[in-house]
């Protein structure tokens, strides 16, 4: 009967929901902000269940910016630890054209980014939850 098919998963659902996932101890190092999921171990991105496919650099960038949502990198800092290498000439050209090839990747509208915002005069920051834009 499709309405008691209907019925139980709904019901599993609503169990799932409520008492969370049973597998959440294994994945304790991942990092989960809104619809993306980084996995620090396999190194792996992926929104809303899909892998998204990224460069070892950027790889790098949205490491340092989903372990410190909220925070606020310069260019600069950025550089130093993704490269590893003090900053060279024209260091923010370099991060700001990695940051727009992420956001193409990962945000819903890449000309209005809710993820990977900029703050003017400062660095780049990723929010934190679903908090969007400052």
């Amino acid at each position: 009967n499709p309405q008691e098919l209907l019925a139980r998963v709904k019901s599993q659902l609503r169990r799932y929901t409520q008492l969370g996932d049973v597998h959440a101890q294994e994945r304790a190092g991942v990092l989960v902000n809104g619809r993306l999921t980084y996995d620090p171990e396999s190194r792996q991105l992926t929104a809303d269940g899909e892998e998204v496919r990224l460069t070892a650099t950027e790889t790098k960038i949205v490491e340092l910016l989903m372990r410190h949502p909220g925070r606020v990198f310069p260019a600069e800092e950025i550089y130093r630890r993704v490269w590893g290498e003090e900053t060279a000439y024209a260091c923010e050209n370099t991060v700001m054209v990695h940051i727009r090839n992420l956001r193409m990747k990962v945000e819903d509208d890449p000309q209005n980014p809710a993820r990977i915002c900029t703050v003017w005069g400062k660095g780049y920051r990723f929010a934190a939850g679903e908090e969007g834009r400052l």
